[in-house]
């Protein structure tokens, strides 16, 4: 079960790599993303992404084999995404691997889309697999749709040890970089303003109240609060928006400081509970497209400085979904014998 063919469609992304597990080491992936056509609407419209992916996949899967340099009859296991996800986007992949594996005779392996970003750490940039990470270890895996951390024990096997109570990180970027007049998606607009006056916080948001006991995220409470902290400012308007009249470069680069600054004290903390409940822990991976952002990534860094603990993290193209983690994670359960059917289906393993 050497080559395996991941495929990942759980959102608006398209994204199809080849894993070599005997190599231990990926040959070759492809994206395809939809940001440009969401950005009009503020956010993923599911009808459109499924449509569009299902125009593109097999393009997708074109490019990737063209780029790992190896056939589809070479390919011993697809593995896909097949939860959590929009059902219409799942399908698409779903689907697509099934009439590949009933047409070649391949064996398939449905993956959870979270224990890909889980894994995605283990990915060099070059395509190579870590070899240095020791068992167990803390993840923080942060993105628009969730923001969770999980104790890994070994490869398939990690559980949640803390979790948001609503929104996810990602989408408090999104809404907020929104309501200072920025578009979809609002991650790296956040941080290009923050960095402009140097990461600093000029209006104290709320912070997440974590215990030992009880280690939670909630960001709904931050985005209500930097939502009135607007209208009080006079440059936004509950029923039309912000007043591009009245906002200020000046407003949104300290409204986006202070919330960056924010967000990396409540993921510091957090991590550091984590430690905290769990001394054993030597290593921290930080996963998700959340943790593209620099400087959150240079907090968590510092923290496990401080703490003597290891600290690794997805390389940047890895951290946004795509096929490399979910042909990653495919390897491990290939070689642990843990397939599917061609009944898998949406939210469960055939």
């Amino acid at each position: 079960m050497s080559l395996i063919l991941g495929i990942e469609t759980s959102c608006d992304d398209a994204g199809i790599a080849v894993y070599d597990a005997a190599q231990q080491r990926l040959l070759g992936h492809a994206l395809y993303s939809q940001i440009k056509m969401h950005e009009q609407y503020g956010g993923v419209v599911p009808e459109l992404a499924s449509r569009s992916q299902l125009e593109k996949i097999t393009g997708v899967l074109d490019l990737a084999l063209e780029r790992a340099n190896v056939r589809l009859d070479q390919i011993d296991t697809i593995a896909v995404t097949n939860r959590p996800g929009l059902v219409g986007s799942l399908l698409v992949g779903i689907c697509f691997a099934k009439g590949i594996a009933w047409a070649m005779d391949k064996k398939i392996i449905g993956i959870d889309h979270l224990e890909g970003h889980i894994f995605s750490s283990f990915l060099n940039s070059d395509g190579s697999t870590k070899q240095d990470v020791r068992f167990p270890f803390i993840t923080l895996s942060a993105s628009g749709g969730h923001t969770a951390l999980y104790l890994v024990h070994d490869f398939g096997s990690y559980e949640i040890i803390g979790q948001t109570l609503d929104d996810a990180a990602g989408e408090a970027f999104d809404k907020i970089a929104k309501m200072l007049g920025f578009g979809y998606p609002g991650g790296a607009t956040i941080e290009r303003l923050a960095r402009d006056v140097g990461f600093q916080d000029f209006f104290n948001y709320p912070r997440t109240k974590s215990t030992l006991d009880n280690i939670h995220f909630s960001f709904s409470g931050l985005k209500t609060a930097v939502l009135y902290d607007l209208v009080k400012k006079g440059v936004y308007d509950l029923h039309k928006g912000p007043r591009a009249d009245a906002m200020s470069l000046e407003i949104q680069q300290q409204v986006a400081s202070s919330l960056l600054v924010c967000i990396g004290d409540i993921f510091a903390k957090n991590v550091q509970l984590a430690f905290k409940r769990y001394p054993a822990i030597t290593s921290l991976a930080f996963v998700g497209g959340v943790a593209c952002n620099a400087y959150l990534r240079t907090r968590l860094q510092d923290l496990c400085n401080q703490q003597k603990k290891y600290f690794f993290a997805a390389p940047p193209a890895f951290c946004s979904d795509n096929g490399a983690m979910i042909a990653f994670v495919g390897s491990y359960k290939a070689t642990q014998g843990r397939f599917s059917t061609l009944s898998l289906d949406v939210l469960r393993d055939g």
